[in-house]
């Protein structure tokens, strides 16, 4: 019988971990909610790319990634993305913390699952088509959420909408194009409206 691992039990506790922590919230979102947002996201993007392109990818695979993209915020904390970038050193000692938060996290899986986990779990074993699109879905969610909070009202997020709008088109990429064209319009609309 394996060893107990608390691998799940890091995870679970996602739920707790609120986001845009240091701004006022009109929805709030926890790192579990975003994880699943950027999930389904990313997987959209995947079977996107697969339709665009003739270099297939696995929107499986890529969808399983985005579920654990923030896991490691279970032990850092979520760090506002304006404090994050605020320097290059800043930017470098956050992914160094971020890389060995990784690999403790990846210590509690089952050693005979380890090699497994670790192709969704570790940033660098993603090829690099997948982290340019796990990217692209962790901001079209920033974005997504940025539009909610206009909605509501709240212009606390009015910067962020236009900083998060001016990276998507800096990096443009036909998926995300076709995601904001196709998809993105839904999301303003009231379930009434949605059900008609």
């Amino acid at each position: 019988m394996p060893a107990i691992s608390h691998f799940f039990a890091y995870i679970n506790r996602l739920r707790w971990i609120k986001r845009w922590s240091l701004m006022r919230n009109a929805i709030e979102e926890d790192v579990a909610v975003h994880s699943w947002e950027v999930a389904t996201i990313a997987h959209a993007l995947g079977v996107i790319h697969n339709q665009l392109n003739d270099d297939k990818i696995d929107a499986n695979r890529l969808a399983t990634a985005a579920i654990y993209h923030d896991a490691t915020e279970v032990i850092t904390g979520d760090m506002p993305t304006p404090v994050k970038y605020h320097s290059e050193s800043m930017k470098a000692a956050y992914k160094g913390v971020e890389r060995q938060a990784e690999q403790e996290l990846l210590a509690l899986v089952p050693e005979a699952m380890r090699s497994e986990f670790a192709q969704v779990l570790l940033e660098e074993q993603l090829p690099d088509v997948y982290r340019r699109l796990l990217k692209a879905a962790d901001r079209l969610s920033a974005l997504l959420k940025c539009r909610a909070e206009l909605r509501a009202g709240n212009q606390e997020f009015e910067h962020a909408e236009k900083e998060i709008t001016r990276r998507l088109k800096e990096n443009a990429q036909p998926e995300v194009d076709y995601f904001i064209e196709v998809f993105a319009p839904g999301y303003e609309l009231t379930l009434d409206h949605l059900l008609k």
